[in-house]
């Protein structure tokens, strides 16, 4: 079962992460956001009900996903191109998306704020 990470850390966190890879250690599939607060604003509910209605499932058509999540098709193709853009899901030759993971982690630690 391979597990999608969605993450948020510091430029010299995925600098060391791109330099693991590079000597081979395999960090599996990953995408790193900046803050919590951008990785909320491309991860919306919304775009998460997609991501969850598509985990682990074979390729579907945005028709498929709106009735999945009971939601307009206008709507759910305007956030699965924003989930497309950022990487999240991928597209398939006959129009439709597929998230090709068993499993979603997300990955952040809450701090307290300096001050």
């Amino acid at each position: 079962m391979e597990t999608f990470t969605l993450g948020v850390a510091s430029h010299e966190a995925v600098n060391t992460r791109f330099l693991d890879a590079f000597e081979g250690t395999a960090q599996g599939p990953y995408i790193t956001f900046e803050s919590a607060e951008l990785l909320f604003r491309v991860l919306t509910q919304r775009r998460w009900n997609i991501v969850s209605s598509t985990t682990g499932t074979a390729p579907v058509s945005i028709p498929e996903i709106a009735r999945r999540v009971r939601r307009d098709v206008k709507a759910v193709d305007r956030d699965v191109r924003a989930l497309l853009n950022a990487g999240i899901v991928e597209p398939t030759n006959d129009g439709s998306i597929v998230f090709p993971y068993a499993a979603v982690r997300v990955d952040f630690v809450l701090t307290a704020p300096r001050n």
